[in-house]
């Protein structure tokens, strides 16, 4: 290819990564969803974006030293001091049956119907034991499942990526290094590579500690340290030993996640950007690099290796994993219907794939084809299917809004009691103990109180949580809160106005959702609140007397919508108000009295 033609394929490359993610956005979809097939078209119709062609012999590397930076960014999501409570035991049984399961039953299956040699059996049963994340957590943000099933499912997914990549390169590097079912087996050479991948993964995370930490580098230099010092170690990890830098990379995340010291919180968001630009560049390339004639030579074989996975697999793997859990008949069911394979599958598979046709592994040509029709079959069956599947079994979370109240003031502790005795499932978030220990006694939920540092800095979701409402003491927190929590929800965030002629810091300019009318300042609400004014729920029918404000238009449905600066939401027939009644205007209704929560 000239320099043009390679240069408009790049060109095309990215743009359609990119142009794929957003649409997969407006459609509230996966990514995959999109990303595979116009990758897979764009590969049949032009040799544009073909890697071979494109890249040549810098293909395989490139996608080497991908999947490590990807593999890194799934073990900073494995920190293990998060996984408690009840989701533990489902979880830890996810993992420890799935993965044995999976992975025998996976091969297996690729023995009979795909004809393949045991090597390459084993190498695409562990390829397909992973799922991950990026599939999985879009698919049940879309359905909205409890927090029963979906809490095991977003933990299993983020977990197992990494684990995949482990046994992955552990069972490549066994074939490789002689072939696991031979006799002659080099005991040596495997350990060997276990040890330079772990070895190298130990000098990356001392390098990310004197830059993190050391150094100290800011967000977007300490991303770029971050970035270079995996492609560094995996790549001279490799030199020495082939892929042995997916165990090196894997290694450095588990290890920057779970060592007290690490902070890498302002170098996440910059981080993730750079991976899911990788992602989409990688599902593209690899797409265009399956052609339609591999695909059609596996079609039919690899349908019934996906209909073991789905129909055999992963109810036996769920039904085992919820033995006597507490979990209900359809809860259970719901997780035995929900495992998409992902972005670690396709790569590993491609990355692992070509080497072991490159060392006359027999069936290893049917690799990367057939993963890439499961990849496709699971996320469009479970795609298509899981709404439908949960609303029949019951475990769709209540359409009712589920909002978080942040802050501790008794004035906004009665704010929580009234929307949830209006029927609303409200959780409260405050960072000082005597608050915690005040709403608890308020018969409130408390969060746990590393909720929003663990929002803001390592890509955790505000799962379930409709819209957030902050209402601190604290005018600059507020505001920097509504800055950065919009994206760790799909709901709005809105902050209370700080007070008029204020001299902090942020809130007097930023802008956001704020609450109320704009005389409702924090102040003001705290010392209304002092004087004796309290929060009532009144019929939405009735009008507003002199001295009672509206805060709230709560829905038939049990949906809230806010009073904000930009006006107030209409009142319909069966809707209702949670106003402040001034006590200079009170009168005496038959509403709700919110007395002082503290006692």
């Amino acid at each position: 290819m000239t320099s043009d033609e390679i240069l408009y394929g790049l060109a095309l490359t990215v743009a359609l990564a990119v142009g794929c993610q957003i649409l997969a956005r407006q459609l509230r979809a996966p990514a995959l969803v999109v990303l595979l097939p116009v990758g897979f078209c764009a590969g049949a119709l032009t040799d544009s974006v073909h890697p071979d062609q494109l890249l040549g012999s810098l293909f395989e590397p490139l996608v080497s030293l991908s999947v490590a930076i990807i593999l890194f960014e799934s073990g900073l999501g494995l920190d293990l001091r998060k996984l408690k409570g009840g989701t533990r035991t489902v979880v830890i049984r996810l993992l420890a049956f799935g993965v044995p399961i999976t992975w025998v039953l996976a091969g297996v299956s690729a023995a009979v119907f795909l004809d393949m040699s045991e090597a390459a059996s084993i190498m695409i049963g562990a390829i397909l034991v992973v799922s991950g994340p990026t599939v999985v957590g879009p698919l049940l943000a879309h359905v909205r499942p409890n927090d029963t099933v979906r809490h095991p499912l977003i933990w299993e997914g983020t977990l197992i990526d990494p684990i995949g990549g482990i046994i992955g390169a552990l069972i490549f590097h066994g074939i490789v290094a002689g072939g696991i079912t031979d006799d002659d087996f080099h005991v040596a050479r495997f350990l060997g590579s276990v040890a330079i991948g772990l070895a190298a993964g130990a000098v990356g995370a001392a390098v990310l500690w004197f830059l993190l930490r050391t150094l100290d580098l800011p967000e977007v230099l300490g991303t770029n340290g971050m970035i270079a010092t995996v492609v560094a170690v995996a790549a001279l990890s490799d030199a020495v030993r082939d892929d042995t830098g997916l165990i090196a990379a894997v290694f450095m995340g588990l290890v920057v996640s779970n060592v007290k010291g690490f902070d890498v919180a302002a170098q996440r968001p910059f981080f993730e950007t750079v991976v899911q630009l990788i992602i989409g560049v990688l599902f593209i390339s690899i797409s265009a690099s399956v052609t339609p004639s591999s695909v059609a030579d596996v079609l039919l074989p690899t349908l019934g290796l996906v209909a073991v996975l789905v129909f055999v697999a992963r109810p036996l793997v769920a039904w085992v994993s919820t033995w006597r859990t507490g979990l209900a008949r359809g809860e259970r069911a719901f997780i035995g219907w929900m495992a998409p394979r992902g972005i670690v599958a396709a790569s590993t598979a491609s990355a692992f794939g070509a080497t072991l046709v490159s060392e006359d592994i027999p069936g290893a040509e049917d690799i990367l084809p057939a993963t890439f029709l499961t990849i496709v079959m699971t996320v469009t069956l479970y795609g298509l299917t899981a709404g439908p599947v949960a609303r029949a079994l019951g475990v769709l979370r209540p359409s009712h809004a589920r909002p978080l109240v942040v802050g501790g003031d008794p004035w906004a502790i009665d704010m929580g009691r009234a929307l949830k005795d209006a029927g609303m499932d409200v959780l409260m978030w405050a960072g000082m103990d005597d608050q915690r220990d005040a709403i608890r006694r308020a018969g409130l939920s408390v969060a746990p109180g590393e909720l929003l540092a663990a929002a803001t800095g390592r890509r955790a979701q505000l799962e379930g949580i409709s819209q957030v409402l902050l209402l601190t003491a604290e005018d600059d927190f507020n505001a920097l809160a509504s800055a950065v929590l919009p994206g760790s929800l799909a709901g709005p965030v809105y902050r209370v106005a700080a007070p008029h002629h204020s001299h902090g810091v942020v809130a007097p300019y930023t802008g956001g959702e704020v609450l109320f009318d704009e005389a409702l300042t924090r102040s003001a609400l705290s010392r209304l609140y002092d004087e004796g004014a309290r929060i009532r729920i009144v019929s939405g029918e009735r009008p507003l007397p002199d001295g009672e404000s509206a805060l709230f238009v709560i829905r038939e449905d049990r949906r809230l919508a806010p009073v904000t600066t930009h006006g107030r939401p209409q009142a319909e027939p069966g809707d209702s108000l949670v106003i402040l009644d001034n006590p200079v205007a009170r009168t005496t209704t038959s509403s709700t009295d919110y007395g002082r929560a503290t006692g």
